[in-house]
Formats: C-alpha cells, structure tokens, sequence
C-alpha cells in the first residue's frame, strides 16, 4: 500500500478533472487488483450506504453526485456499474472510482457492468478516449484487466440484492452466483452475462431480450428469486429511467440511474438510493451539472439498448 499522501494527492488531482500519469495508473490498478481479488462473487455491504447507477464517463455529473450525496469516505458508496462508455470523461471517472476503493477500501463498492468489457469500450468510447488522452492503449489495457475482478453482486445487510442488470435462469440462489468463476471477460452468454445484461419486464417469466445478451424477467420470477433468497428488494442500474429511479414489479424491483441528461441529450433526471440504519429507503434526485466545455472528440452515435 502507497502512503496513504500518494493517494490523496491523486485523488484531489482526479477531482479536478486531471488524468494521472500512464505509471500511476497502472499502480493504481495494480493494487485495485489485490483488493477486489479478495471480494466475492456476492460482495457483503452493511448500511448506511448509499446505492448508485450509471455514470458512463459524465464525470461532472458525479461530482455533483458527491457533492448531493456525500463526499466519500464520510457517505458509505455501492456503485453498480458502468462507470465507462458514453461520456466524454471515462478515463478520470473510472480512476477516481478506482482512486476512491484503494483509498477507502471499505467504505466504497464497486461492481461490474456491461461495459466494464473490453468488446464494449472498443465500440463505445472509453478505448478510443485512453488513445486520445494517452496516446496509447496501455491504460485500455491496466483498466479492462482490472474490471475482470470486479464483483458481480452485492448484498446489502443479507436483504438487498445489488447487481448491475438482472436475473438469469441459470441462477436460483445467491449460492449459485457465490460459485461462479468471475475473473474473466464478459462472455456473450450464459450466467455471468445475464446479471450483467439482463432487464425486468412487464410480461411474466423470461423472454428474449431486445439487446442481444441477457434475458427479460417477470414480477413472476423476481417474486420467486426474492422468496427464496430472503431478499426484500433487487436493486439495479442497467436502464435509463427518466426520473432516476423506478420501483417496477410489486416493489420487488428497482431500477437506479446515476447519469442525468444522459449522453448529453436525453434530458433525464438521476437518482441515487439512501439505505439508512434502519434499512430504510430513500432516493435523491438530482439534474445535471452545469455543462463544461465539450472536449473535442469524434463520438459515435449511442445505441439505445446498451
């Protein structure tokens, strides 16, 4: 571990916006590594904390997030994916998170979304933005390595289900999840890319899911796998909702969204989930940050399902 003044340096330095150097990034991720190695598949949370959706690169957005939620270490933080992708500013929000969890190891969680792949950033921006700021791919490279050993799911006090997409049917109990072997790339089915892609649906039991990867879940199957498991709540990102949140299925699910006015046009607002104490629940809504000057970049047009 660096002292711990190397890191509080970095950290200020991200806060403004600035990149670290390609070596401290791999340092960086380096001792990320060894950290997240040691967490589960079902990582355990305590509460109070606070539960957060996408960012995708909106990285003044997630200052603001901080700012309305609590600056971290004092707020306890559960992250729940897709911090790259999108935005023009992957590579400071992704090193900050990560900056955050080597700093406060316990006091900030973050698990894995679909983006958090090396097939996806090649298409939708965070690869293309290490080439621009770095001039190469190595900080590509030392971030989608590190995002192999990222936690699938969460669980809040043994009663809330945290993860980034959904529910697979190859996958009945937490016990099935804690087994899996997760050091890999995203593969393009199967259970790991279903908790990763999948997304809750009006219609009853599973369905074919419009993205391509995961599957669509009923209130039916939310009901059974809450049951089961002893869970109250399955908590998840994954989906944009225009007003931040959306409690969905009979209360057996909810969605969060911590990217407002996503990509820059969508105009929505975002939210963030308080768990206190008591278990209780609470969402904080907040709009953009005010908008910084566009950095000049190539961006190729979002792909609604992603």
């Amino acid at each position: 571990m660096p002292p711990y003044g190397d890191l509080d340096r970095q950290i200020q330095q991200l806060m403004d916006c600035k990149p670290l150097p390609e070596a401290e990034v791999r340092s960086l991720c380096d001792l990320a590594r060894d950290i997240l190695a040691e967490e589960w598949n079902v990582q355990p949370v305590k509460c109070p904390v606070t539960v957060c959706g996408d960012i995708h690169g909106q990285f003044h957005d997630l200052i603001e997030l901080f700012r309305i939620g609590g600056k971290s270490p004092d707020t306890n933080y559960l992250f729940m994916g897709d911090y790259v992708d999108r935005g023009y500013y992957s590579v400071e929000t992704v090193t900050l998170l990560v900056a955050l969890k080597v700093r406060y190891r316990d006091r900030i969680t973050i698990l894995r979304g679909n983006h958090e792949s090396r097939q996806i950033t090649q298409v939708y921006g965070f690869y293309d933005e290490c080439l621009r700021k770095y001039g190469n791919a190595n900080v590509w490279k030392c971030f989608t390595d590190l995002f192999d050993y990222l936690p699938l799911t969460a669980l809040v006090e043994n009663e809330i289900f945290c993860l980034h997409g959904g529910l697979s049917p190859s996958l009945d109990t937490l016990d099935n999840i804690r087994v899996l072997e997760r050091v890999q790339e995203v593969p393009h089915e199967g259970p790991m890319c279903d908790l990763l892609w999948s997304d809750p649906d009006d219609r009853c039991g599973w369905g074919i899911s419009p993205r391509g990867a995961g599957y669509t879940f009923g209130q039916d199957i939310a009901e059974q796998f809450n049951h089961v498991n002893g869970l109250s709540l399955i908590s998840r990102a994954h989906q944009l909702v225009m007003e931040g949140y959306n409690l969905c299925q009979d209360k057996n699910v909810v969605t969060v969204f911590s990217a407002p006015n996503y990509c820059y046009r969508c105009g929505n607002m975002a939210a963030i989930m308080e768990i206190n104490e008591s278990m209780e629940k609470s969402f904080l809504q907040f709009e953009p940050a005010p908008r910084q000057t566009e950095p000049e970049t190539s961006r190729k047009t979002p792909d609604y399902f992603l």
